[in-house]
């Protein structure tokens, strides 16, 4: 049985026969679909699968990592499919390329921003330069700890790296952040990782979705994105639990003022007292907001259910599921469930 794939960037869909790869099937059809080696070594023909199911040849993590396939990406050069697809290339300007580095940092300051959010400032000592781009993340080895990735919320062009890291409950790295971390310490970061970062390519309407300590990421793409001389409306949610968990409120006001493009929405989930704050879920909020959604793009960070929320009201105002970059924040115990 032959399969049909739909290319987003291609007018026609193309057949893919039992066992056939889908570049070698769009390269015969006449699609000019970017490739490199064909054998899954250097990552040029990296998709995102919109729709459908594949089988991956062997490839090397290099060329696509763990936590890329787990977004949804794949190997245009080592896909097979049994049953109708739907895929697209990446853009060659919306995709990072960094070389990952392995850096020596020391603990510069350490902030409370909330009764269970840490803010890490580390100076970098040896091993860069570190260049990465607004919303990704670095893996982080604190002293006697064991690694745990977390997003920078700091703008690429700063010199130091800044973290939030919330205390988890059960957690013995977020304990040792919380208790025990202190100025001058020596910690190790790898990276940069990470594809839910900003496509600086897009001109259209930003929305930017936080949630708990998943507000690092957004910070550092809406900074960003107000920095490069966006014009377009950046419409930044945070979603917190209660009002003792919204954190660098005043910040993002004093942005604004300087920004009117950038609308701040703060929403409450469960405040434990009488508020004239909006509440309910960040979903919720999204879903009344908008009419349509067609042409802008959305960051999203924070737990793994607020992810799974937002994503289907996006697509229901419109959004295309390529224009939702998430990056949902598994606790180590979550991770084996989740597949990561």
């Amino acid at each position: 049985m032959v399969a049909t794939v739909r290319i987003r960037q291609w007018p026609k869909p193309i057949g893919l026969e039992p066992g056939q790869v889908v570049l070698e099937a769009a390269l015969d059809a006449g699609v000019p679909y970017p490739f490199g080696c064909q054998s899954g070594n250097c990552g040029a023909c990296k998709s995102m699968l919109i729709e459908g199911e594949v089988t991956l040849a062997e490839y090397s993590e290099f060329a696509l990592t763990d936590e890329e396939r787990a977004q949804g990406l794949v190997l245009a050069c080592r896909s097979m499919a049994d049953h109708d697809i739907e895929i697209a290339w990446i853009e060659g300007e919306d995709l990072a390329l960094h070389a990952r580095r392995t850096l020596d940092c020391t603990v510069k300051a350490l902030d409370r921003l909330t009764h269970d959010i840490t803010g890490v400032t580390l100076s970098i000592e040896g091993g860069g330069p570190f260049t990465f781009t607004a919303g990704q993340f670095a893996r982080v080895t604190f002293p006697g700890q064991k690694p745990r990735d977390y997003s920078m919320a700091s703008r690429p062009e700063e010199a130091d790296l800044i973290f939030h890291i919330r205390h988890m409950a059960g957690g013995s790295v977020s304990a040792f952040v919380a208790g025990e971390l202190k100025v001058g310490m020596p910690v190790k970061v790898e990276g940069p990782h990470g594809i839910a970062h900003l496509k600086e390519s897009h001109t259209g309407p930003i929305l930017a979705l936080a949630g708990g300590s998943g507000l690092a990421p957004i910070k550092s793409i809406v900074e960003t994105a107000l920095a490069k001389g966006r014009r377009g409306p950046v419409h930044l949610y945070f979603g917190a639990r209660d009002e003792r968990d919204v954190y660098l409120e005043d910040h993002f006001k004093a942005l604004a003022a300087k920004h009117p493009n950038l609308i701040v929405h703060v929403v409450l989930s469960a405040p434990s007292d009488t508020t004239s704050r909006r509440t309910g879920f960040l979903h919720e909020a999204v879903l009344a907001d908008f009419p349509s959604l067609d042409g802008a793009k959305a960051y999203v960070a924070g737990p793994p259910l607020m992810v799974d929320a937002v994503t289907p009201v996006l697509t229901q105002k419109k959004m295309r599921r390529e224009d939702i970059h998430a990056d949902a924040f598994y606790t180590e115990a979550e991770k084996p469930k989740a597949g990561t």
